[in-house]
């Protein structure tokens, strides 16, 4: 059945389905559709070729962005200087080693996939196996011989497809940023700040000032870049957070078993529906919910640094204030293809608790200054957590109590070895005839 389809032969549209499954119906979109589709059909590799994300997503990008003029790339620079400066007055946190870039679509496409990759890697792989598994499980039992036989198959055409959509999410995302950090979690390299001159331009189409969008945009984009680099665990944590998450991912088996019986090839909208509302990732595990919750944490604990460090950094600007509240709406909606993302992998990179993180960070600011402040992100076992967001003037009178020179307060664990080292710990029972 799929040569036959790859073939043309079997009475199936594929601008159709391209169309069901997101991805371009143009001719030359479908060419390339059915030649990435006979290739991945001819692997014998086990992977996925992530190129074919990466080319969709350039592709993608490219089909909207304009090239940077000489009056955009001195006026970012100068705005870049600017930030530097502001932000050096506002933070205990040392400049970048390397020199901002500024970037296309396409460039920034290329210089983030990676870590897009590697974060929807592990749903690919769920989606695959499920796959084959409700195949396997309906299939008349002589055809499970032929159908084993073919897994390898399936799997690398169900990975091309997920490949192709992943692209065509990445490119559309390319003309939703506006830099490097915008979604939150660390998309380049360790030091690296980028700025998107079109999109800049675009985000600040209707403002009253240019120069100042393009200053406080370099602000944010410099101090999260900062931040990243001096808290040299921080990256590794939250990626790692986000694939386990994602390595905890299923896909509902019966849906598979519905959408193969009810699926008409002349209404592939079905298809579409499906696909992207979701109704394929059953409900989240209990697991899942905890460590939804302390990624959840973790990005508004990032957001909200960024946002106070910024808002100081920004005092000279007349409209910081709105262009503040302006990110926060915008951070707190998501543009469609971060929603597209969230669907494909099932994960909203959104910081839902980031009023109350900010609140927090302000708050220790203003009790302990900015290098008490910033020396929280030395170590993950020191950095707040959920319940300092609950009830930040606790965290402000534990810090208070260490910045006057009192002894710091132990948590439980820390108070338990504590004790254990003074011999207050329980006692032990006395054996019988000692």
């Amino acid at each position: 059945m799929l040569r036959q389809f790859l073939s043309g032969e079997a009475g199936i549209d594929p601008s159709q389905l391209a169309g069901a499954a997101g991805l371009p119906s143009d001719p030359a979109s479908i060419a390339a559709l059915m030649s990435q589709l006979q290739s991945a059909m001819r692997s014998s590799g086990d992977g996925i070729d992530w190129n074919v994300a990466l080319q969709q997503g350039r592709d993608r990008a490219a089909a909207t962005q304009t090239s940077v003029t000489d009056a955009q790339r001195a006026s970012l620079e100068q705005a870049l200087h600017i930030a530097a400066l502001w932000l050096d007055e506002a933070v205990s946190i040392t400049e970048l080693s390397e020199q901002p870039r500024l970037m296309t679509r396409s460039e920034w496409v290329t210089a983030t996939m990676p870590v897009w990759t590697q974060m929807a890697e592990p749903v690919a792989t769920s989606i695959s196996d499920a796959l084959m598994g409700a195949l396997s499980e309906q299939a008349p039992e002589e055809m499970r011989g032929m159908l084993a036989g073919a897994g390898q198959m399936m799997r690398s055409i169900g990975g091309a497809m997920f490949a192709m959509q992943l692209g065509q999410v990445v490119g559309q995302l390319s003309s939703e940023v506006v830099s490097g950090g915008d979604i939150g979690i660390p998309l380049l390299p360790d030091g690296t700040a980028a700025l998107l001159p079109q999109n800049v331009a675009e985000f600040g189409e209707g403002l009253e000032s240019d120069d100042q969008v393009a200053i406080y945009l370099a602000v944010r984009e410099l101090a999260h870049a900062r931040l990243f680099r001096h808290a040299r665990w921080l990256r590794l944590h939250l990626i790692s957070s986000i694939t386990e998450f994602s390595r905890g991912m299923r896909i509902d088996t019966g849906g598979l078993e519905n959408l193969a019986e009810q699926f008409d090839p002349e209404h592939p909208e079905q298809l579409r529906e499906m696909l992207t509302n979701g109704s394929l990732i059953p409900p989240k595990t209990d697991a899942q919910l905890a460590a939804l919750a302390r990624l959840e944490t973790m990005l508004a604990l990032v957001e909200g640094w960024v946002d106070v460090v910024t808002a100081a950094a920004t005092e000279r600007l007349p409209g910081a204030i709105g262009m503040a509240e302006m990110v926060r709406r915008r951070r707190a909606a998501g543009g469609p293809a971060e929603s597209a993302f969230a669907t494909l992998v099932g994960l909203e990179l959104r910081p839902r608790r980031l009023r109350e993180a900010a609140a927090m960070w302000q708050a220790v600011t203003d009790a302990v200054g900015a290098e008490a402040r910033d020396a929280l992100w030395a170590h993950p076992d020191i950095l707040p957590g959920s319940e300092d967001l609950d009830d930040p003037m606790a965290l402000v009178r534990r810090l208070t109590h260490t910045a006057e020179g009192g002894e710091p307060e132990l948590d439980d664990v820390d108070q338990a070895l504590e004790d254990l080292l003074r011999g207050d710990g329980p006692e032990r029972p006395t054996e019988p005839g000692a």
